[in-house]
């Protein structure tokens, strides 16, 4: 049995992979460019794979392919239906971050909401001690309790989510496929109009790629803040960008991005260094317990499927 782990480091360098070696020969890349993805499956019996494209002009050659396993929820780099065709079973990990994603989330909430890069910056400048006064109260800022958090998407992540706004007061209202008794359920208009804080945790898929427009943003509310944990597709980074440098919204978080890491020329690099403004590297997903709940996932789809009785399959 050959084992391929194709881009490791997006699991981090503290993780031990010496598990997956029970099943088989493994080979592990640091990294793999796009390019090489081909000739490196090319004999794999199994790939492990986080953000490498497993398209058809990848596996074409791969014969002995049986599973891709998916380190992450969201499995929109591989192409499932030809995977389908070939007999090739692709295991996704689901439920593993959500904590963790929503830790992270309310954290940009909060500091952004709180504004508490520049009562940091009033400190750690300086300016508190030249103003003389105890306390310092400029920017005004607004409690939480009481506002209304809109949630795009309500799967493991959205709910974890809405139980600590729930714990803050805010109303939570919910934008999804199905609606559901527990929240009230409204369309993504009358969630950009109503909400004083949005957040965005739907996967990415044909029907949610720029689900969050240049005409969505028109409608959110002058100091609404945006924070998107989804996928970088699921609104346009441009009208994004636009929103922030515009005033259309109040502030505007992100961990996620269409290229990652983020090219030179992506929109949001003209929103480097504004206070209202908190982008992360893709790491809301990479507490080490999460990393670790993550890859022990991958060892069990791999176990459950040499056993004859494959979990986590998503294209049946």
């Amino acid at each position: 049995m050959n084992i391929v782990i194709l881009d490791y480091a997006t699991l981090g360098y503290d993780l031990d992979l010496s598990g997956a070696e029970k099943f088989g020969a493994v080979i592990k890349y640091e990294r793999t460019a796009q390019s090489e993805a081909k000739e490196r499956v090319k004999n794999a019996d199994i790939v492990i794979v986080n953000k490498i494209k497993m398209t058809k002009e990848v596996l074409c050659d791969a014969q002995n392919l049986k599973l891709i396993c998916e380190t992450a929820t969201g499995y929109d780099n591989i192409d499932t239906e030809y995977c389908k065709e070939r007999g090739i079973l692709v295991a996704n990990t689901p439920a593993y971050s959500s904590s963790c994603v929503a830790q992270v989330t309310v954290s940009m909430v909060c500091s952004l909401f709180t504004h508490l890069k520049e009562y940091e910056e009033c400190v750690n400048s300086q300016e508190y001690l030249k103003q003389g006064n105890a306390n310092c109260l400029i920017p005004v800022y607004h409690e939480i309790c009481g506002k209304t958090w809109g949630i795009v998407g309500f799967g493991n992540i959205g709910k974890a989510v809405a139980r600590i706004a729930d714990a803050f007061g805010c109303k939570v209202i919910v934008n999804k496929k199905t609606p559901i008794s527990e929240y009230e359920c409204v369309d993504i208009e009358a969630l950009a109009k109503q909400s004083d804080i949005i957040s965005i945790h739907c996967p990415l898929t044909p029907e949610t790629k720029g689900l969050i427009n240049e005409r969505i943003f028109s409608m959110m509310k002058k100091d609404a803040i945006v924070i998107n944990m989804a996928r970088g597709g699921v609104w346009d980074e441009k009208a994004a960008a636009n929103a922030v440098l515009e005033g259309k919204i109040g502030g505007l978080g992100c961990d996620v991005f269409s290229s990652e890491p983020i090219p030179k020329d992506h929109p949001f690099t003209s929103l480097y260094g504004l206070k209202n403004v908190s982008l992360t590297p893709h790491m809301a997903w990479g507490s080490f317990e999460s990393r670790t709940r993550c890859f022990n996932t991958v060892l069990s789809n791999i176990e459950d499927f040499l056993s004859g009785s494959p979990k986590n399959i998503v294209n049946l």
